[in-house]
């Protein structure tokens, strides 16, 4: 085989070298143009017949068992060159190679003759790659039973996965049409009730302006007797917020009867004063040597000294604990004391560090009593939180502490109803131990009633009752005794 390679500057020249050459029935096998030169490669008309059949007992007739996967599949294609060059070569790229495969089936070699109908064809035929067998399609994998009931199980939860995002959805929408049902509702009977029954209106100002919550107030005056004018109903509220507000009758159950107790509560609130001033009744009571002071407040400078310095002036050791098993030790220590009390660092209720500090108390191997501050200023929501977040196991009992700074006091003897807590002590100042007294109901009822007596008529309008009654869905149900 004679292959030959011919340049010129344009394709026209470089035709008809190839004429020249090799005559007109010359078979062209590429064209390609680089740098502004007009490259062909072609072949005698005689070897490109000798190279199409190959012999019938030649090695090349016979099926191949292999193919290289190697070398690009052979392109062989030719064409005859028109003695015409009136029209311009149009520019051919390279051929390009043909896609490796798996496995290719043989195929005998066929000589492909171009048309003399026009050059352009006889070219496209000549530098287009040779057309591959389709791939056989592989046969799908078979699967087994395990695999089968695995892609079952995977539709069938995804479908469940489905359902339960669409029911969440259509759950949460069904709620939030109840509750626009029950606020407009609610809205509609308040309503008709301050038309039907204005003294259950002027009661309903009462409370709101003394600070108790809507939730109370609602659940009182739908208790509220009829037959009764707006003094003998406010009276009547009177009564059973008193009859509902437990508190200790007298001291002798905490001072007289003694044992472990610790004051607990948020930063700020008067732990350590209310500390100090119950030391000072232990003492006035029973003497110095009957009572023990433990402090567990490591973190703030200074926040030991002050309770020391309050044992100093008591004549009452004071003893700082750092964990569990300090406390555990130091009470053992102290088993012989009447009265234990135990001054605890302040925490945020929405701090992790309150769940420790219960489990420390109680953890303690000895009856430890929780006595929790309730900073009066606090607003309800606060105050609810500090609750729950303090109330572990259960609660002793609770001290109302800044009743002196207090505008209002409703909220947080709403607070102490609602959640049933024994209310023990009050303080209203830093003087130790002349500012803490036992809780009395019916004063403190009475006291948040009047605290606020010039707001009743101005703090809401008559058309913001209806709607502020229906709108309270924050606090938790109410039970009242």
């Amino acid at each position: 085989m004679n292959v030959k390679k011919f340049t010129a500057p344009t394709s026209r020249e470089a035709l008809r070298k190839v004429r020249e050459s090799l005559g007109p029935d010359a078979v062209i096998l590429s064209n390609r143009q680089s740098d502004g030169i007009v490259e062909i490669l072609a072949l005698a008309n005689d070897d490109a017949a000798s190279l199409a059949m190959p012999a019938p007992h030649s090695p090349m007739a016979e099926p191949a068992p292999s193919l290289d996967l190697g070398a690009p599949a052979p392109v062989l294609s030719a064409g005859r060159v028109e003695p015409r060059f009136e029209d311009e070569l149009p520019h051919m790229s390279p051929p390009v190679a043909a896609p490796r495969a798996a496995s290719l089936p043989p195929q005998p070699q066929r000589r492909v003759v171009a048309s003399h109908s026009s050059l352009a064809t006889k070219v496209a035929a000549a530098s287009a790659p040779a057309a591959m067998p389709a791939a056989q399609p592989k046969a799908a994998p078979s699967l087994d039973a395990s695999q089968i009931a695995a892609l079952v199980n995977a539709a069938v939860a995804s479908a469940k996965d489905s359902a339960a995002i669409e029911m969440n959805g259509m759950m949460n929408e069904i709620r939030a049409m109840r509750g626009m049902m029950e606020t407009q509702l609610a809205e509609l009977s308040w309503g008709a009730t301050q038309a039907r029954e204005p003294h259950k209106t002027a009661v309903l100002r009462e409370m709101l302006a003394a600070g108790f919550s809507a939730s109370l107030a609602r659940y009182l005056i739908e208790k509220l007797p009829a037959g009764r004018d707006a003094a003998d109903s406010l009276r009547w509220i009177k009564t059973v917020l008193t009859r509902n507000l437990q508190t200790m009758a007298n001291e002798d159950a905490l001072i007289d009867q003694g044992g472990v107790f610790a004051l607990v509560g948020p930063t700020g609130v008067g732990k350590t004063t209310s500390t100090a001033k119950l030391a000072a009744r232990c003492v006035m009571r029973h003497g110095p040597d009957k009572l023990a002071l433990i402090t567990t407040d490591a973190y703030r400078i200074g926040a030991h000294e002050q309770l020391r310095i309050y044992g100093k002036i008591l004549g009452v050791m004071v003893h700082s604990v750092k964990d569990e098993a300090d406390l555990r030790i130091a009470l053992k220590e102290l088993k012989n004391k009447h009265t234990v009390l135990i001054d605890t660092v302040g925490v945020s209720q929405r701090d992790q560090m309150v769940t420790e500090q219960v489990s420390m108390l109680q953890g303690a191997d000895a009856n430890v009593k929780r006595l929790l501050c309730l900073n009066a200023t606090a607003t309800q929501d606060t105050l609810s939180e500090v609750v729950r977040a303090y109330q572990g196991s259960g609660l002793a009992g609770c001290i109302m502490t800044k009743l002196d700074e207090a505008a209002a006091i409703g909220n947080a003897l709403d607070v102490v109803i609602r959640h049933k807590l024994n209310l023990f002590y009050v303080s209203n100042g830093q003087r130790v131990p002349e500012d803490l007294h036992l809780a009395d109901p019916a004063y403190l009822i009475d006291r948040a009633f009047k605290l606020k007596r010039e707001l009743v008529n101005t703090q809401y309008q008559d058309a913001e009752l209806p709607l502020l009654m229906s709108n309270d869905k924050t606090m938790r149900e109410v039970h009242l005794g």
